[in-house]
């Protein structure tokens, strides 16, 4: 049985699309999610399945490293085969990129738009191409191996909104084949 923990920040939609496609697969299973943020909508969103919730604070540490020793701590427990970044919003130090195997998802055309805005310079940046990336995590941000992108079809006059919500919709589609397809 290959096991996945997903580390999320926020509302959790693609950690759900990630279980939703791990339960047609008997040989996969999200054994553990984790969140930094004590109000993460995800964590109402995770109490329907049967899966372990770790919050751990990033407030409550004094450093990145301290942080990140607690979460690389807390990740090795479950002994998973695979972490999934799904929307998890802190920059990682060494003390996880070099001891946790883990890949993250990306809404531009990687190497394209990299960090926190990459949507709003997506869309500001019509002559590039947009889309979205999964990628493994190295110490670089947005930086490791790309293993999967799909392109995001431009739409002349298209409302900031309507391009936010395509990419979603591309996120959900990508990133948990990619999942079940580097454990299979």
């Amino acid at each position: 049985m290959k096991r996945i923990v997903i580390l999320f920040s926020g509302q959790g939609s693609n950690m759900l699309r990630i279980i939703e496609e791990v339960k047609k697969h008997k040989d996969i299973e999200v054994v553990a999610a984790i969140t930094n943020k004590k109000e993460a909508e995800g964590i109402q969103r995770l109490k329907p399945y049967d899966i372990a919730l770790n919050i751990i604070s990033h407030k409550d540490y004094d450093s990145r490293e301290e942080f990140d020793q607690e979460l690389v701590n807390r990740i090795n427990y479950y002994k998973p085969d695979l972490v999934v970044l799904a929307g998890f919003m802190r920059i990682l130090t060494p003390i996880f990129t070099q001891n946790i195997k883990s890949i993250n998802l990306h809404p531009s055309m990687l190497p394209l738009f990299k960090g926190a805005k990459a949507i709003e310079q997506s869309y500001a940046n019509a002559d590039k191409p947009a889309g979205i990336s999964v990628h493994w995590v190295s110490e670089e941000l947005d930086g490791g191996s790309v293993i999967a992108q799909k392109e995001l079809p431009r739409i002349e006059g298209e409302a900031f909104e309507s391009f936010k919500n395509r990419i979603h919709l591309l996120e959900y589609e990508l990133l948990p084949h990619t999942v079940v397809r580097l454990l299979q």
